[in-house]
């Protein structure tokens, strides 16, 4: 919980609040060195088609295997009949008792079979319902296309946390993607494989329809509708064309410019395999696609820009480069009308399908970059249907309906379904399962350097006097570590006796030196040196980025280095362990040959981690712990934060085996 602060209290020492951001955006950056690296060495056709089968592999390391194609039991609920195309509304069932919402809009001019388009939804609380979402799809009907638009997980017709059957108890989109997502990493899914899944079994739907060209079937989406259009582009190559609008840019951008996204929109492990998003592109090479862009875009529009010329040269190496081409349009972010008519430029040039001469214009409403010569598609006249007209479900929400499952259900069942397969670990097994899943190196051989600075002596501490100490964990982090003192100090560890407390924040050790019961208690004995530890991410280095107080929010900084984390395969919890490592090797190289670890809330993992793996630890104390990894899967409406949630830890180990073995080290749990 965060900590509370009268008229009279001391701000909470936060004097390294880049820190952290700078850290991560030096990965990342060098990630992308990499990545320009690999396109730049790229020399031949041979080399081209290589990369493309690289990156299709590595993406499918990140979003896992593919699920078993189940029944899709697809049923139409109702038609709507309109002047030159119907509206279908169709149910399919993507997984298991999992319904998927969607429209149908199919020609009723002219014959078939027709090329068609999945249509993916941006963060709407309507789905496919929004305006901006049914343009596209009547306007690719009036031009002679087949349009199955979906509604997204947590959108629309298909709301997983809701009581009443009606509203989302959440929040319709971020917030019920960033809850069921996070969750998910605990038994090793991630919500971009589900949402992807659900647009290549509209694909799968799209092949079963007798007035469909299965030769000609592309995708297109905006926003989190142009996430997925991307990710279903790296996913599965029997797409013949592609419209991502208003996501593709670069991770670099995303994290320089202090862009959280969703859950779905970070790949595990994608930064370390060397992923960007222009991949799940080139894994579509060498077919049709168009990037829409916007100027005015909080998706960086300058890496729209690499990206294309990054594609422009494993087209122009696959002898393709006219099928590559990139599109700004003027505005903010949106599938506003001039992205949509380049989608649909791009489309018919695609498909050659047949246009009226009032279907044509002179020019497109932005700036569009491609060596082919594209005709300007107008967008014909739209008419606006109200959102009950679309249900597909009775009642707007398939949470109505008998017998479906909500991504919790799953998740729930998965958890406890390893929990039973997973065999006991012996304590030399646990630790190497723990230092997997936390990608904790050997520790080196050498101990940490440190800078030593002194607090004012005005902080109202259990003891007169601290002086600081900034341990350098590795290359660009420190923990700041203060010890209490009766006497003033400038100098080096000197250790009173052979055993020391390090007691590790929740959210900031200056504060909770002030507030923390057991921290005064343990200073009034005087029978150990007393350690507090702000580890990467607390108190001192807090982040102040993704907006103002922003840290404890759901969309907030410390959400966005987790995920972050986990797209570098390094866990920011791992990281945070690795830094509680550290600073007991600089102890112990100061003369402590004995730790009492102690931790409150946040502290408490890398604590119980440490303890387990660290020989100079002798005693655990824990406040405010998690009970369980399983708890928190097996729980709908959980409140711990993405920093404690480990990807696919409940293959390997839970925290009740920890504790388990940590009784030999005098554990205490507490609240």
């Amino acid at each position: 919980m965060p900590f509370a602060l009268g008229d009279d209290a001391l701000t909470p020492m936060n004097r390294y609040p880049r820190m952290l951001h700078d850290w991560y955006v030096d990965q990342v950056q060098a990630a992308a060195v990499r990545h320009t690296q690999a396109i730049d060495s790229l020399q031949s056709k041979e080399d081209a088609l290589r990369y493309v089968s690289d990156v299709q592999r590595k993406i499918r390391q990140c979003f896992g295997p593919e699920p078993e194609r189940t029944p899709l039991n697809a049923r139409v609920t109702g038609t709507l009949e309109r002047d030159g195309y119907r509206i279908e509304k169709v149910i399919f069932d993507s997984r298991p008792n999992f319904p998927v919402t969607a429209n149908l809009y199919i020609p009723t001019i002219g014959s078939g079979p027709y090329p068609a388009v999945v249509g993916t939804c941006g963060h709407s609380f309507n789905g496919k319902a929004a305006e901006a979402y049914q343009s596209f799809a009547q306007g690719l009907v009036r031009l002679g296309h087949v349009c199955l638009i979906f509604d997204p997980i947590g959108q629309g017709e298909r709301i997983q946390y809701t009581k009443d059957q009606v509203k989302s108890e959440l929040g319709a989109g971020v917030n019920e993607h960033l809850h069921a997502g996070n969750q998910q990493f605990l038994v090793g899914d991630f919500l971009g494989s589900w949402m992807a899944w659900d647009g290549i079994r509209a694909l799968d739907y799209l092949l079963t329809r007798g007035e469909v060209d299965p030769k000609q079937i592309g995708v297109t989406g905006n926003s989190g509708g142009g996430t997925t259009t991307t990710w279903m582009c790296g996913l599965d190559s029997r797409w013949s064309m592609a419209a991502p609008a208003c996501f593709v840019t670069s991770f670099r951008n995303n994290l320089e410019n202090e862009l959280p996204a969703d859950t779905e929109q970070c790949p595990p492990r994608a930064l370390a395999l060397g992923l960007d998003h222009c991949d799940f592109l080139a894994a579509l090479a060498p077919k049709p696609i168009i990037i829409l862009a916007k100027e005015q875009d909080y998706f960086d529009v300058r890496g729209a820009e690499q990206a294309y010329q990054k594609l422009k040269k494993l087209y122009g190496l696959l002898g393709l480069e006219q099928n590559i081409a990139l599109f700004i349009g003027p505005t903010t972010h949106g599938y506003s009308q001039e992205n949509r008519e380049a989608m649909y430029s791009w489309f018919h040039n695609a498909t050659q399908t047949v246009l009226k001469e009032s279907d044509r214009q002179p020019t497109l409403g932005g700036v569009l970059t491609t060596n082919t010569t594209l005709i300007p598609v107008r967008e014909p006249r739209l008419t606006i249907e109200k959102d009950e007209d679309l249900w597909c479900s009775p009642t707007g929400q398939v949470a109505a309906m008998k017998g479906t499952t909500t991504v919790f259900q799953a998740t729930a069942a998965k958890a406890a379904k390893l929990s039973s397969q997973r065999r006991a670990l012996s304590e030399d097994e646990l630790g190497d399962a723990v230092r997997y899943v936390l990608k904790l190196p050997p520790i080196p051989a050498t101990t940490p350097e440190y800078r030593i600075w002194q607090h004012k002596q005005v902080r109202d501490y259990p003891t007169k006097y601290a002086i600081g100490y900034a341990v350098v964990t590795e290359p660009g982090i420190e923990a700041i570590v203060y010890q209490l003192t009766s006497e003033q100090r400038y100098s080096r560890p000197r250790p009173g006796t052979s055993q020391a407390i390090l007691y590790l924040a929740d959210l900031s050790s200056d504060e909770e030196l002030r507030s923390e019961k057991m921290l005064r208690e343990w200073a009034k004995e005087k029978s150990m040196d007393l350690f507090a530890c702000d580890l990467r991410g607390c108190g001192e280095s807090q982040p102040d980025t993704c907006g103002p107080k922003s840290f404890l929010k759901p969309y907030g900084s410390e959400y966005f280095y987790a995920i972050h984390g986990l797209m570098l395969d390094r866990p920011l919890l791992g990281q945070k362990t690795w830094d509680v490592l550290r600073v007991l090797q600089w102890m112990e190289s100061a003369g402590y040959q004995q730790v009492h670890l102690a931790a409150r809330g946040r502290g408490t993992l890398p604590a119980t981690f440490a303890g387990l793996l660290s020989n100079v630890v002798n005693q655990i104390t824990l406040k405010q712990s998690l009970d369980s990894f399983s708890t928190i899967a097996q729980t709908e409406y959980y409140q711990a934060p993405l920093v404690s949630i480990l990807p696919n830890v409940l293959s390997y180990f839970d925290l009740p085996e920890c504790y388990r073995a940590l009784q030999n080290k005098q554990l205490i749990r507490s609240t």
